[in-house]
């Protein structure tokens, strides 16, 4: 209770069905300081009071205004309204930028529609080199998005946005592989599971047997769990030469190696893995392969997607820090049969 008003807690499957973010998204902003959970003594769950939730709807309308994270934690730590006014202003900066680099090529294809209009059948654009020096002055690769005139418009451009372009799935092949492996279950599950990992690996020294050692981790549940949802078994491994002794409660196991379509997660939505299945999915090349067994485990379910912890050495070497941390959606799939004989 707080001034005579009882205060209701929210646990984080709450949290994040409401606000329509994912469970581990939350846990990252707690462990980078964005926000602080409650921890109840009557309560087996973190929950969040109402100090919590509007520091988490804070965050979220910054993030859709595209403030880096770096920054909305300045903005969020200090009682300066200054730092709050010098990240819009940047902000905005870009933002003008990024409209007048839009209005020039909008110009420049203007004028490129009238040459051609007034040219022969054949394709050639305007030999001009003040055109070209104002085409090259355009640095504006983070421009993904068009002018809109209509509802229909933007309805279509939305779609767009919503969908992975082949441009943003690479396919990999992940060869054979010794791995240590910890699993644990229940409230994170997660963090349990790569804490064992990575004292698992300091302990052993693996990184100077293993410099290019890499470490994956997923959920195991047998169950389907819900995107947002926090996990109910998580496994983590990393790989090891396949000699070396995996002590308790690790266990060893041989990945049989497979084909991965595989997405950079970016900015900590783990709705990417949805987008990801739906390009695998929608693929004329490559067949949906989740379940296909690619291991052993008589503990944990066989046959999933990884999320790969990138640059696992730096990770590591740098004290596993979660600002640190970047990930890889890995989706197995393997090729169309297409009729071949």
């Amino acid at each position: 209770m707080k001034g005579g008003i009882v205060i209701e807690l929210q646990t984080i499957s709450q949290v994040s069905k409401h606000f329509s973010i994912s469970t581990r998204t939350l846990r990252y902003y707690e462990q980078i300081g964005l926000i602080t959970p409650m921890k109840k003594e009557d309560f087996a769950y973190r929950v969040y009071d109402i100090e919590a939730i509007t520091r988490l709807r804070q965050i979220i309308i910054l993030r859709k205004l595209r403030i880096p994270l770096k920054q909305i934690a300045e903005i969020l730590q200090s009682a300066d309204v200054g730092v709050a006014i010098e990240a819009f202003e940047r902000n905005l900066m870009e933002i003008e930028d990024e409209i007048t680099a839009l209005s020039t090529i909008r110009s420049v294809i203007k004028a490129f529609i009238q040459h051609l209009n007034l040219g022969s059948a054949i394709f050639a654009l305007p030999d001009d080199e003040g055109l070209l020096e104002i085409v090259d002055s355009l640095t504006v690769s983070k421009i993904n998005f068009k002018e809109a005139k209509s509802m229909e418009q933007l309805n279509h451009a939305s779609e767009k946005l919503s969908k992975l372009e082949d441009k943003d799935v690479r396919i990999v092949y992940l060869p054979p592989m010794t791995v240590a492996a910890a699993y644990a279950s229940g409230e994170g599950c997660e963090g349990k599971v790569m804490g064992m990992i990575n004292q698992f690996v300091k302990d052993s020294g693996l990184l100077k047997i293993k410099p290019d050692a890499r470490s994956f981790g997923f959920d195991c549940s047998k169950e389907e769990v819900v995107l947002g949802e926090p996990s109910h078994i998580y496994e983590g491994w990393v790989s090891v030469p396949d000699d070396i002794e995996i002590p308790m409660p690790l266990v060893k196991r041989t990945f049989s190696g497979g084909l991965y379509a595989a997405h950079v997660l970016r900015t900590w939505d783990f709705e990417d893995w949805r987008l990801l299945r739906e390009w695998v999915n929608a693929s004329d090349k490559y067949d949906n392969d989740w379940d296909s067994p690619r291991w052993i485990s008589p503990e944990t379910v066989a046959g999933q997607g990884f999320e790969e912890t990138l640059n696992f050495y730096n990770f590591i070497q740098k004290g596993s820090k979660m600002e640190d941390l970047q990930l890889d959606l890995l989706f197995p799939i393997k090729e169309k049969d297409n009729g071949r004989l």
